[in-house]
């Protein structure tokens, strides 16, 4: 039996090299922005040869961002040149260790914004050019899949709310015709669609499966269906009066998010953080990290029935909770990162943890020796190395299969030493997944035992600087997903002008597709909570 699947040329993967000797050429022309930071501007005829160059010495892309610049930006010089309407795309490598990031600066006709596209370098660089041609109108030239990613087909044509002279939205109705998925054809085929509303408390996305007989040939994975503006919300305030909307960026994600931002302003102000602020951080982030992953832990045992343990994993979620709020006042740990340091009203004693501790490794001994369990979870959703490598996912999803990238290692805010450790699994299973989470509790557990002594609850935060030039910053850290980054710009008064959030879970969302291929449809919500992406980090 032969089913055909209409699909796109696959994209070349990024570069597999290893972070290691950076050639000069990588900076060549580039301005030192902050101690691990480089700016250089290019033209459009250079940016294949600048992002090879960059893939081939181990960078990875971390973020892509649009912005349309006035007078007074970061960009205010070239937005002057332009009459106060510059487009430019600012693109963010990071590699290490040590820690490296280097900006590549464009500058577009702000008339017809085109650029080069770099699909065939870069998965994760053609997403995040479909995003910048829905959000602003920038025109990826040579896009092998130019559909529209986050507009859906309501959104008024030609209308892009993220630049500065979008205007109040139009009418929406219905200008184009639905989504245009792919079509997969043969003997016994079938689609099953799913959502976009779901019987219970996640957001909204749609999924459709192709199928013949129990067995998805194709998914489908559409999201976006509550694209809030987060990122516009941020322009014309003060960070502090922002930092609350950075903690609710994705709710179970409060100290990621709230510190990928702080950082990223700290970045761009040159804001010197107490030791021992940096501790309290790092601890309140394996305090988020303990949680989820224990949350998660029970989740995948009750999709495959067995509830009992489901329920105790809740009991020991609801211990870590009730301790976040003894820590930060806040049960999702709210609070307790601030631009320029932190503050606890106490913290965990060490053997609260390791009971805590062992509680966790009965409830995982009981399930990886239940035959159902491990039956269940292994050999399901596979994701292998060279699909998550060239997919360009992050956190337990890349660990899991293979990937050792981890940001405390790369761009560490505070020197763990030898006490960190970043566990990998190797089948990229569901089984894989589960032993992740498994692991990392483990080595959040050893971070939290060591860091703790040496911690003082209270409040540790430097005072800001003064009034500075324009600028920009970046902050990258690892949360309980993945690394998480930020990138702001500032005016000389402080004001943010542009916050450019990526979570991780826009990484990893294109690889549970991937995964599912040849899955049964009753494994797809186990398969799907192994994952477990945000929607809202996603749909920003």
């Amino acid at each position: 039996m032969t089913h055909h699947i209409s699909r796109p040329a696959s994209p070349t993967p990024e570069s597999r090299t290893r972070p290691g000797h950076r050639s000069y050429q990588v900076l060549s022309g580039a301005r030192q922005v902050s101690p691990n930071r480089y700016a250089v501007d290019i033209t459009a005829a250079e940016l294949h040869h600048r992002v090879a160059g960059l893939l081939t010495a181990g960078y990875r892309i971390a973020l892509v961002a649009a912005h349309h610049d006035h007078p007074g930006t970061p960009g205010g010089a070239s937005a002057a040149a332009a009459g106060g309407g510059a487009v430019r795309v600012v693109y963010l490598f990071t590699a290490g260790p040590p820690d490296q990031r280097v900006e590549l600066h464009l500058l577009l006709d702000p008339d017809t914004p085109t650029l080069p596209s770099l699909a065939e370098f870069s998965f994760p660089a053609s997403r995040f050019e479909r995003e910048m041609h829905d959000l602003y109108g920038v025109v990826p030239l040579h896009h092998p899949l130019p559909r529209r990613l986050v507009r859906h087909q309501h959104w008024p044509r030609g209308w892009y709310p993220m630049r500065a002279d979008a205007g109040p939205p139009p009418p929406f109705g219905d200008p184009e015709a639905p989504y245009p998925f792919l079509t997969v054809e043969g003997p016994g085929v079938y689609e099953i669609p799913v959502g976009p509303v779901h019987a219970g408390l996640i957001e909204p996305g749609h999924f459709r499966f192709s199928v013949v007989g129990e067995t998805i040939l194709k998914l489908k994975a559409r999201l976006w269906f509550v694209h809030k503006g987060i990122e516009k919300l941020f322009e014309h305030h003060q960070p502090a009066a922002r930092l609350p909307l950075a903690e609710r960026v994705s709710g179970d994600t409060a100290v990621g998010h709230a510190l990928a931002y702080c950082l990223a302003v700290e970045d761009a102000l040159g804001w010197p953080v107490p030791t021992q602020a940096r501790r309290l951080r790092a601890i309140l982030l394996e305090l988020e990290r303990l949680y989820n992953h224990v949350g998660d832990i029970g989740a995948l045992c009750n999709d495959v029935g067995h509830s009992v343990l489901h329920a105790h994993a809740l009991r020991i979620r609801e211990t870590l909770l009730r301790l976040n709020a003894d820590v930060t006042g806040h049960r999702l740990l709210r609070g307790g990162v601030q631009l320029g340091g932190a503050a606890v009203h106490e913290l965990p004693h060490p053997d609260q943890l390791r009971a805590i501790g062992a509680d966790i490794r009965q409830i995982i001994d009981l399930a990886l020796g239940h035959t159902v369990v491990r039956d269940r979870f292994t050999g399901t959703a596979v994701l292998t190395l060279a699909q998550a490598r060239d997919i360009g996912t992050l956190g337990y999803v890349a660990r899991a299969s293979g990937l050792d990238y981890d940001a405390r290692h790369a761009h560490p805010f505070l020197d763990l030493g030898s006490v960190l450790s970043v566990p990998t699994r190797t089948s990229g299973d569901v089984l894989a997944r589960f032993l992740i989470r498994a692991d990392e509790i483990d080595a959040s557990l050893a971070i939290l035992t060591h860091l703790i002594p040496g911690a003082t609850p209270g409040r540790h935060v430097a005072p800001m600087p003064g009034r500075t030039p324009a600028a920009s910053g970046v902050g990258v850290v690892e949360g309980w997903r993945g690394a998480i980054t930020h990138r702001v710009e500032l005016s000389p008064d402080h004001t943010l002008t542009r916050v450019k959030i990526v979570d991780p879970s826009f990484f990893n969302w294109p690889a549970l597709p991937v995964a599912l291929a040849d899955t049964i449809v009753p494994d797809f919500p186990l398969a799907n909570k192994s994952f477990n992406l945000s929607y809202a980090g996603n749909d920003l």
